[in-house]
């Protein structure tokens, strides 16, 4: 298993018991960093191949969105709002803010209604592989129109056999990721059925071009150019519209696995900039 910083439960009223994970940097002066996962993933699945490296610059903090990994379970519908808002109540609870955010796909979203509903927790941003918006051609469209048969896919008894053998042949023969297949696979079987195909709902109905460029924070974007789920040009957008400082890795989508040292290199140097960025504006 990788290194991964120490888990924590924490009970919030109103909202359900939230898992998350807590890096503190001996530098008092060291950002903190609130690591926002994408769909279907966990914090750990996302950003594990980066934790040792922003543990050496940074403090983080990390959290399982709601029906995701061991992220609560809660009674209502899947809504990105409320996702941010968990985030929110945890940062505050924790006494962190304002923290750095770094979403990845999924997470992106997470982040920019974190930043317009509650401002003052949020120091900056960094957004990965992620867009706008997520249904605006007919293909997508018609892509999210099937995701509800992602739920018998995960109830299914076969699935955790299709699952490790996926995984071993995405990362291929040669990924040092390999001796971490079973760890990979029980992280995946952790999620809960209905919420992760709420959750594809929600981001299909997700819109942030009437306001994204108004969230006034500074910004840095992780672009992966060979994207076939979230398109270079629909990241590209975004960073235009956040006026975030870009940087690429030439990867899929699941770039923290096919790239992991870049995608580490990226998301610090990222983060650094952003954190650099906001100090000299409070001054």
């Amino acid at each position: 298993m990788p290194w991964l910083p120490e888990g924590r439960t924490l009970v919030v009223p109103g909202r359900g018991e939230l898992f998350y994970r807590i890096h503190r940097n001996p530098d008092p002066a060291a950002p903190t960093v609130l690591l926002l996962h994408g769909w279907t993933a966990t914090a750990d699945l996302q950003f594990f191949t980066a934790y040792e490296a922003l543990a050496t610059r940074c403090s983080f903090v990390t959290i399982d969105h709601r029906g995701h990994g061991r992220g609560l379970r809660a009674d209502g519908r899947f809504e990105l709002e409320d996702v941010a808002d968990d985030a929110a109540a945890l940062v505050e609870a924790l006494g962190v803010g304002p923290v750095i955010t770094v979403g990845y796909s999924m997470g992106g979203p997470v982040s920019m209604l974190l930043a317009r509903r509650h401002p003052h927790l949020v120091r900056g941003m960094v957004v990965q592989a992620t867009a706008l918006e997520w249904c605006s051609s007919m293909v997508e469209r018609v892509r999210w129109k099937t995701v509800h048969l992602i739920g018998p896919l995960l109830r299914s008894f076969a699935y955790p056999r299709w699952l490790r053998k996926g995984l071993r042949r995405l990362l291929g023969p040669t990924s040092p990721l390999q001796v971490y297949v079973p760890w990979l696979t029980g992280e995946l079987r952790r999620n809960d059925a209905l919420s992760i195909v709420q959750a594809g709902q929600a981001l299909s109905r997700y819109d942030a071009r009437p306001w994204a460029g108004d969230l006034n924070k500074p910004a840095g974007s992780l672009i992966t150019t060979r994207d076939r789920l979230v398109p270079p040009r629909k990241q590209r957008a975004l960073a235009a519209a956040l006026g975030a400082e870009v940087r690429e890795v030439v990867a899929d989508h699941l770039c923290a696995w096919e790239q992991p040292n870049d995608f580490a290199a990226a998301t610090l140097e990222l983060v650094e900039l952003v954190a650099a960025v906001s100090t000299t504006a409070a001054v």
